[in-house]
């Protein structure tokens, strides 16, 4: 469309020095020979298509595949959208642009995260009544069906062509979810905002917000926790709770292991009991035995012999010694 408005413009351009020069030809004086021949040919042709071409640049609107076009008559705002494509508007009219793609607001305890340069994390309460802080973003779009009805009735607030998409954030956006938050938050225990239950959290933020940003023109694509943390006091009594219960478990393994040695202790000497028991009772039973019987020794020694005479052996109480080793 430039390089047609371009070259329509050449022609035209064209067309109207070569009706000048042909008109001062006329009305100069004919024997001025060079002035004469100087001419532009078919200069009233030139005027006549680009005239035509400039007149259908200037209807002629092309509308991108990203945009919604908002057409705005001498009566007001029409109420007709023009959607991707070329499109005849009459050049009495204006055609604006509305961008109908994603925008993502966010809120982010850590500055320069978010939308805004220093910390915005949203807080809200749980339903213990323990506030707890939730980095948030936000991915919503206009309906482009409705984009002049926007266009109407939100005001560009100073913003430029970004103007009333940043009010809608600032006025519709941010704080509807700081109340589907904090409704919702409030339903559920610290534990659950920050594991268990986030997913069905995050959905119920999405239904509330989708129904509170209808009368806007707006669509809720998706809400997205990001991170969600406890106030500072907090979490360092839960970091102290989490250490005394680690200690409380750390003496009751110690004080298991210690009944279990305990208890193997206990086994053990009964065991050396036992074991005691049966010695001195085995003792006993051979001692009685070898009293009732003293033959029994000579049987024991004859069991243990290995067959070999010994090198010495003593006579028989006189005190005599024998080398029975033959050599």
């Amino acid at each position: 469309m430039a390089l047609l408005k371009i070259l329509s413009f050449l022609i035209l351009l064209y067309g109207i020095i070569g009706l000048i020069i042909s008109f001062v030809n006329k009305s100069s004086n004919k024997s001025n020979v060079v002035l004469n021949r100087f001419k532009l040919p078919f200069h009233i042709l030139a005027l006549s298509i680009g005239g035509f071409m400039f007149f259908i640049t200037m209807i002629i609107v092309r509308i991108g595949a990203q945009d919604a076009g908002v057409v705005v008559t001498p009566r007001g705002v029409n109420d007709e959208e023009l959607h991707t494509g070329w499109h005849i508007v009459m050049p009495w009219n204006s055609v604006y642009t509305m961008d109908k793609t994603v925008w993502v607001y966010t809120c982010a305890h850590s500055s320069k995260e978010g939308n805004k340069p220093d910390a915005d994390a949203i807080w809200a309460p749980t339903k213990d009544g323990i506030k707890m802080g939730f980095d948030v973003s936000v991915s919503w779009r206009i309906i482009a069906n409705e984009a002049s009805w926007i266009y109407a009735n939100i005001s560009e607030n100073d913003g430029g062509d970004s103007g009333r998409y940043l009010w809608l954030e600032e006025n519709v956006i941010r704080p509807k979810l700081k109340s589907a938050m904090a409704l919702t938050v409030s339903e559920y225990t610290p534990i659950e905002a920050y594991s268990t239950k986030r997913q069905q959290i995050q959905d119920h933020i999405i239904k509330k917000m989708r129904d509170e940003v209808k009368g806007y023109k707006l669509i809720i694509e998706q809400v997205d926790m990001r991170e969600v943390f406890y106030n500072p006091e907090y979490e360092t009594a839960i970091n102290a709770k989490k250490l005394a219960e680690q200690e409380v478990l750390r003496l009751v393994e110690v004080t298991r292991q210690k009944e279990e040695q305990l208890k193997q202790a206990s086994i053990n000497k009964d065991i050396a009991i036992q074991q005691a028991e049966g010695e001195a009772k085995s003792l006993q039973i051979k001692g009685t035995s070898i009293a009732q019987n003293p033959k029994i020794i000579e049987l024991e020694w004859i069991n243990k012999w290995d067959g070999k005479l010994p090198n010495y052996m003593m006579g028989n109480g006189q005190g005599v010694m024998m080398n029975l080793n033959n050599k």
